[in-house]
C-alpha cells in the first residue's frame, strides 16, 4: 500500500469535500500520520470514511469529522486545550500541533496508555494524557481556551461550559441516534454562551456522561 497516496486520496476525496479548506489543517493531516494511532488490527482501514472500533464500546471518529472539528475550533498557538475522550491520541496529536498545551482525559486505562505511547512515538511533547473520566472537566486546570469532546453526548454539561475562558470554544457531537449534530459553543459572557450548529453526523458515546439532558441548546 502506498500510504502517501492513500493519505492524499483521503484528504482530497473525503475531507476537502466536507468543507475542510483551512490549509493549516490539511497540511497537518499529512504531518500527523493517522495510521500510527490506529490499532494494528484495523490499520489497513485507517483512511476509510468511517469510525473504527477501539474497544467493545469505543470508536475512533471518522477522518472527516476529526478534521472538521479541528478546523471549526480555530486553535491558536498560545491556547490551552482540554480534550475529553483521548482514545488512542490522534486528535490530541493534531491539537498539540496547534496549541501551546493540551490535556487529554481518557477513562479507559488501556486506551490512555496507548495514547501516551503513540504521542511519545510521534514526538508530540506538549500533550498530557490523564486516565480519568471527563464529564466534570478538569477544574484544577481551568479556564480553557478550547474544550473538545471527541465523541457524542446526550447533552453538554454546564460544568464544562463554565470551565471556558471568555471567548473560549467548546465543540461536541450532541444528540441521540439517529439524529446527532456537531455544535460549537462560544462563551460570550459570565453566563452567556452562543451555540452554532455545524453539521449532522453520528458518533460513538463518550463514557461517564449522563443521558438525561443537563444543558439545553
Amino acid at each position: 500500500m502506498n500510504l502517501e497516496q492513500v493519505r492524499f486520496n483521503m484528504i482530497e476525496q473525503q475531507i476537502r469535500p466536507w468543507d475542510v479548506l483551512d490549509p493549516s489543517v490539511l497540511e497537518l493531516l499529512h504531518v500527523v500520520h493517522r495510521e500510527d494511532f490506529v490499532p494494528q488490527a484495523h490499520r489497513a482501514q485507517a483512511f476509510v470514511d468511517t469510525e473504527l472500533p477501539l474497544t467493545a464500546t469505543r470508536r475512533m471518529l471518522a477522518p472527516k469529522v476529526e478534521a472538521r472539528l479541528l478546523q471549526e475550533l480555530k486553535v491558536q498557538r498560545h491556547e490551552k486545550v482540554l480534550e475529553i475522550g483521548a482514545a488512542t491520541g490522534h486528535l490530541a496529536a493534531l491539537l498539540g500541533h496547534k496549541a501551546q498545551r493540551v490535556i487529554a482525559l481518557e477513562p479507559d486505562a488501556d486506551l490512555a496508555a496507548q495514547a501516551q505511547a503513540n504521542l511519545k512515538r510521534a514526538g508530540v511533547l506538549n500533550v498530557t494524557v490523564l486516565n480519568q473520566d471527563g464529564a466534570a472537566g478538569l477544574a484544577e486546570e481551568e479556564p480553557f481556551d478550547v474544550i473538545l469532546l471527541s465523541g457524542s453526548v446526550a447533552a453538554v454539561p454546564q460544568v464544562l461550559l463554565d470551565q471556558l475562558k471568555l471567548g473560549g470554544r467548546l465543540a461536541a457531537i450532541v444528540g441521540n441516534e439517529p439524529v446527532m449534530r456537531a455544535v460549537l459553543v462560544t462563551r460570550t459572557g459570565a453566563s452567556d454562551f452562543r451555540t452554532v450548529e455545524l453539521f449532522d453526523t453520528v458518533a460513538g458515546r463518550l463514557p461517564g456522561f449522563a443521558e438525561a439532558p443537563s444543558f439545553s441548546f
